[in-house]
Parts: structure tokens; C-alpha cells; sequence
């Protein structure tokens, strides 16, 4: 510990013997971390809000089901019923960090509105219950459904535009009942909403659970929808409540399980990310490693009179790694803070960003830099400083004692 400690102070030394190279090496380092720190950032925000409205739009934060719901009730839905009152309701209320527990009835169908027909997915909710979940969905015209028995329906904004229809409009929705037999009901649209996902809102209709029963003829639900207080609470959550409830009887699914776009968005985004890490990081070795190997040629002699009296090559090579890491560590220091307060800034400005393919609208991007982004930048900064420095340490440290005694002679 103490040669680490007297190995950097003799670097640290060294490295203020040339404060306009060292200043240089380390500014660079700073503008590939603060390059870094914001791309990451950006993206980081980008998973978050992505994450977020998915959760709170569709998905909730866990998803309880009759076990295969998911593969086969697509086919035959009624199959999979929940009931409408059941004691585990009452052991999921109860679960550590549980705020809200809703039931929701999914049915598919056709809305009609004059001469107008088309297919919809159906959602039956508890709206009082809902509210909690549903908080980025977005009444773009009219008003929310306000009570569970409400003979009143909230139709997708793509899905309103289709039909023609608006609030105060009635439409007629013709769905297969549990039974087997058709059945109809007339509702009058009291609101348009939207989401993130634009082919979501075009299909997509909601309508108060005990109407969504009476059309399809059956009592329960296909789902119990959870929402948490945190959503880095989900794995231990799930794990809870997977223990608590019978498993012949229930299954519990995590919000990530469901969220197959968001999956693919996070796995194409962390791969550009990959890609701008492995680009930063060669132009900082570069730049470091040339630093550096300017530094051994101008101190050539002094090299080779370390080695003349007696200093072995081995610390020759931990000097110039030290500076290295030095040159990393104050460059990653320094970049870490102007690239956080670039983020506050460019945050509090906003990015406009126009809609992504798939989403129905653009939005004021963010930086977010969290922990995880900056132990990354730091890393990034000492690792390929570290890298760089291998090889003028070696080289220096290979040194022949009399030619290097002999430089510029």
C-alpha cells in the first residue's frame, strides 16, 4: 500500500513538471467522458420514461393470471377467469410495497359508429381503482371514466379518428359472448385518449368493468393488475407474492416479462451506447498513449539514470502507468461534473424530439445521469488511461541504460 501511495505521489510530481501536456491529456479525457455521460444520459432517460409509460399506461407493474393465461387465452379468454371476489385479493393488498390492486376484464369485438365498423381491443376497468396505474394515460378530448357501473366508454384517440366518433357520440360494440352467442350493447363515448404507443390507441377502447361483464355475459376478470410504490421493487414483489398465492392457481407476472418493445428499444439502445463507449475509448487511447510516449522521449536520460543507479525497470513501469491513471482519474473527476452540469442545463432546456416510429407523438427529451452512468464514465476514464499507459511504461522500461544515457548527445 505504501509503494501504491509513493508511486503516485512521484507521478503526480512528474505530471506537474509539464502542466500544459498533463492539462491537455486530461482535458481530453474530460470531453470524451463528458461525451459519454450525456449520450448515456440521454438514453438513460429515454429507458426510464419508456419504462414508465409502458407501466402506467398498459402493463401496471405486475400482471396476476390464471397459469397459461398468457399462451392460451388468446383462443378461449373465459377459460382463465379470475374471480370477482377472492380472499387473495385481500393477501396482494397486503404485500409490502402494494399501493393499488385492480381487476380488468380484456375482450375483443367490433365498435360501429354510423357507417362505420371496426375491430378493438377491449379493456374493462375499475376506474376509481385504475387511477393510480392509468397515470400516463392522457384524456385528450372529453373526460375519464369516473365510476366502475358507468354506462360510459373512453375510446383510443387513433381508434376515435377511425370511427368518426367524439364525446358524446354513441356507438354500438357487438362482441361473442362466454356462451358462445352474440351479444350488443350501445355506449355513449365520453372521452379520447391517448398513449406512447400509437397502434395501441388505434385499437384500444376502455368501458367501466360491470358493463365489459354484462356485454360478454360472465363475472370476474381475465386479470388482477398491481401497482407498486417503487419499480425497482418488482423482482422482490413478485417473489412475495408468488410465495403467498397458490401456484396451481395463480401466476405472477412481472411488467418486463410483457413489454416486448420496450425489451427491444432497451437492447438496440444499450448497443449504440456499446458502440459510442468503444469509440470514446480509442480516441482517449490514442490521445493518452501519445501523450505519454512524448513524455518517455523527453525524458529519456532521466530514465537512464534511474536505471544507472540502480532503480529497477519494474518501477520505471509503475511511474508511467501511475501518470496514466492519474492523467484518468483527474480527467474522469472533472468530466463527471461538467458533464452532470451540462445535464441539468440541456435538461432544463429540453430536446425536442419528434416521434419515434410506433409512438404517436414527440416529447422534450432529458439527461439523466444516475450512479450507474457515472461509475461507468469513471471507469471508462481509468481503464483506457490504464491501457494507454502500458506501452510507453514498457518501453521505458526496457530501456538500454547507455544509449539512454547517451540521448540527444
Amino acid at each position: 500500500m505504501l509503494r501504491l501511495v509513493l508511486d503516485f505521489r512521484l507521478a503526480g510530481r512528474n505530471l506537474r513538471r509539464s502542466t500544459s501536456r498533463s492539462f491537455v491529456a486530461s482535458l481530453s479525457v474530460a470531453g470524451g467522458v463528458i461525451a459519454f455521460v450525456l449520450a448515456g444520459g440521454f438514453v438513460t432517460w429515454i429507458f426510464q420514461e419508456l419504462r414508465e409509460s409502458t407501466i402506467h399506461s398498459q402493463l401496471g407493474h405486475i400482471q396476476i393470471v390464471r397459469p397459461g393465461y398468457f399462451d392460451k387465452g388468446v383462443a378461449d379468454p373465459y377459460a382463465f377467469l379470475l374471480p370477482a371476489r377472492s380472499s387473495e385479493q385481500a393477501v396482494i393488498e397486503q404485500t409490502a410495497g402494494v399501493v393499488s390492486l385492480t381487476p380488468r376484464l380484456a375482450f375483443t369485438g367490433l365498435a360501429s359508429h354510423g357507417d362505420v365498423t371496426i375491430a378493438f381491443i377491449g379493456e374493462g376497468v375499475d376506474p376509481v381503482r385504475e387511477r393510480p396505474i392509468s397515470s400516463r394515460i392522457t384524456i385528450m378530448s372529453g373526460r375519464d371514466l369516473v365510476d366502475a357501473s358507468e354506462p360510459a366508454l373512453l375510446l383510443g384517440e387513433g381508434l376515435a379518428a377511425s370511427l368518426g366518433a367524439r364525446a358524446g357520440d354513441t356507438i354500438v360494440l357487438l362482441a361473442t359472448a362466454s356462451s358462445g352467442s352474440p351479444n350488443a350493447v350501445e355506449v355513449k363515448v365520453v372521452g379520447t385518449f391517448s398513449t406512447l404507443y400509437k397502434d395501441f390507441d388505434e385499437r384500444a377502447l376502455r368501458l367501466p368493468i360491470v358493463l365489459a361483464r354484462k356485454l360478454m355475459r360472465v363475472e370476474g376478470s381475465t386479470s388482477w393488475v398491481v401497482s407498486l410504490d417503487r419499480t425497482e421493487s418488482t423482482a422482490e414483489a413478485v417473489g412475495l407474492l408468488s410465495s403467498r398465492l397458490p401456484p396451481g392457481d395463480f401466476e405472477v407476472i412481472p411488467w418486463s416479462a410483457l413489454a416486448d418493445f420496450y425489451n427491444k428499444t432497451v437492447v438496440l439502445f444499450s448497443k449504440q451506447v456499446n458502440v459510442v463507449r468503444v469509440i470514446i475509448g480509442l480516441i482517449i487511447i490514442l490521445t493518452i498513449s501519445n501523450t505519454l510516449m512524448m513524455s518517455v522521449l523527453e525524458r529519456t536520460r532521466e530514465i537512464g539514470t534511474c536505471l544507472a543507479i540502480g532503480q529497477r525497470r519494474a518501477l520505471v513501469m509503475r511511474m508511467f502507468l501511475a501518470e496514466g491513471v492519474l492523467i484518468g482519474f483527474l480527467g474522469g473527476v472533472s468530466g463527471i461534473a461538467a458533464g452532470y452540469l451540462l445535464a441539468a442545463v440541456i435538461s432544463y432546456i429540453g430536446i425536442p424530439m419528434p416521434p419515434p416510429p410506433g409512438m404517436a407523438r414527440g416529447y422534450n427529451g432529458q439527461i439523466l445521469v444516475d450512479l450507474p452512468l457515472v461509475i461507468d464514465a469513471f471507469s471508462l476514464a481509468l481503464f483506457t488511461t490504464l491501457i494507454a499507459s502500458v506501452m510507453p511504461a514498457w518501453k521505458a522500461s526496457r530501456m538500454n541504460i547507455v544509449d539512454a544515457l547517451r540521448y540527444n548527445q
